[in-house]
């Protein structure tokens, strides 16, 4: 039930993005529910495997190359979901900050 919860969660967040960023764009709710599934499977799944690979890198910029990572993974997703579009990779590093970022929010409100 926790794990349903938090995909609502995260599918509400990446719906409310396209009002805070005019270059993401999510046409309706199903849509939302989609990519925020993919992008889980893709943050469970091909994420770790790039950290480690990059990690020299990651290093060598103290961490902020984990953002680059982040944007990249999201700029993925978008190209791969049809009815989510992201403007390009700057957006794309945004929309990723501001979507984890509601996505906690939400979280720390309804599952206490």
């Amino acid at each position: 039930m926790r794990l349903l919860i938090t995909w609502l969660i995260n599918a509400a967040a990446l719906f409310a993005l396209p009002y805070l960023m005019q270059s993401i764009r999510v046409e309706n709710f199903s849509t939302a529910l989609i990519a925020a599934l993919v992008l889980g499977l893709v943050n469970v799944l091909i994420r770790p495997i790039l950290v480690l690979l990059t990690l020299p890198v990651t290093v060598l910029t103290l961490g902020l190359f984990i953002f680059v990572i982040n944007g990249l993974l999201f700029l993925a997703v978008a190209n791969f979901v049809s009815g989510f579009h992201v403007a390009g990779f700057w957006p794309a590093v945004g929309g990723a900050i501001l979507y984890s970022l509601i996505s906690w929010a939400l979280s720390s409100l309804i599952l206490k």
